[in-house]
């Protein structure tokens, strides 16, 4: 719309009139608007410049030279796919697993889910888990087969698993005895969104670590990242409803309770390799400082190329992740030998994935 000359004398007026005057000649709704667009400015910038400082920290996490130490201990996992105890995957599959799975895997994490809302598990859902677990036992000695049980989680989601219901915990220790009798060598559990502050979830695994400990079996969970900033987990819950982080003290309590833990370094929406490498290394310090030296802490491979909201494939690979691993690794825990990564997932690894991860991290061909 063209400006009058009317109004351009208004405006011309007004630019000559001191900022104060002009500023007490605004209406009150006007001023409330000023208002509030001056503090969304200014909480723009307040988060702006921690977020450049961020970024500048994860570029310096990402840098140097990876130790000649920081290499494989042979506690390392996959996570592998309901087609394998289905009967999708044939004789043929069986036979190209132990080339497939070379290098330092030692724990394969077979999808034997998903669970039931109430927590059960039928048991029509692993129909070939005998055979998996007979040929895994003869081909790969020394490999354990886990029972990779998950299920989304109430509040989020509805109809998901109420952890605060102790009919509900026990039906999935139920369950838990369940794969066990049929010949798995540990549990592995995915629950999302499991909340920073879940006591269910402690309860849970409590549980069920007496039931794995008394079996000789280990008990392992896929874990969310830690807050990379203080509470920022609480203050995404509170905007989001989505518990995207856990607590570090809370982490620390997860890993008290189970043989091992696998972190799910992947989805963080980091735009570059180097800061997705950088985040990778704050990640793994972060858990390093509270899992105890005799869990296996296990670090996530994104071995998935995806293009979404929270993950983009051109930054979040595993050459990326590798070295984060490596260099957080050499510089905070060399010596440990409770330590290893987890490739998510045989349905999506390339060969170049399965490739930098043996060469990498392994240093076999």
């Amino acid at each position: 719309m063209r400006t009058t000359g009317r109004w351009r004398q208004v405006r011309e007026r007004r630019r000559g009139r001191p900022l104060r005057e002009r500023w007490r000649g605004l209406s009150r709704r006007r001023r409330i608007t000023a208002i509030t667009a001056i503090t969304a400015i200014l909480l723009v910038g307040a988060l702006l410049l921690p977020v450049a400082g961020t970024g500048a920290a994860l570029r310096l996490e990402a840098a140097g030279t990876p130790s000649p130490l920081a290499r494989s201990r042979n506690h390392d996992a996959v996570w592998l796919g309901h087609a394998w105890v289905d009967g999708r995957k044939g004789p043929a599959d069986l036979a190209a697993l132990p080339q497939l799975v070379r290098g330092g895997i030692r724990d394969l994490y077979v999808h034997a889910g998903p669970l039931s809302d109430d927590g059960s598990l039928p048991a029509s859902r692993y129909p070939q888990a005998g055979t998996l677990i007979e040929a895994v036992h003869r081909e790969l000695p020394g490999v354990r087969v886990q029972a990779w049980l998950g299920d989304l989680v109430a509040p989020e989601e509805p109809t998901g698993l109420h952890l605060d219901q102790p009919a509900v915990r026990q039906r999935i220790t139920d369950s838990a005895r369940q794969v066990l009798d049929a010949g798995f060598d540990g549990v592995h559990f995915d629950l999302e969104p499991v909340h920073s502050d879940s006591a269910g979830f402690l309860t849970l695994l409590d549980q069920v670590h007496a039931l794995t400990a008394a079996r000789g079996v280990p008990l392992s969970v896929a874990a969310p990242q830690i807050d990379p900033l203080p509470s920022l987990h609480a203050v995404a819950s509170a905007v989001t409803g989505h518990p995207k982080w856990w607590s570090q003290a809370y982490f620390g309590q997860v890993a008290r309770r189970v043989e091992q833990v696998a972190v799910m370094s992947y989805d963080t929406a980091m735009p570059l390799p180097s800061l997705y490498t950088g985040y990778v290394a704050q990640q793994t310090t972060l858990a390093l400082e509270v899992t105890p030296p005799g869990v296996d802490l296990l670090m996530g491979l994104p071995a998935y190329d995806a293009d979404q909201f929270g993950h983009r494939g051109s930054a979040e690979t595993v050459p990326a992740a590798v070295r984060g691993v490596r260099l957080a690794l050499g510089r905070h825990a060399a010596g440990r030998q409770a330590f290893g990564v987890a490739l998510y997932a045989d349905f999506s690894a390339t060969a170049a994935d399965w490739a930098t991860y043996r060469q990498d991290w392994c240093q076999v061909p």
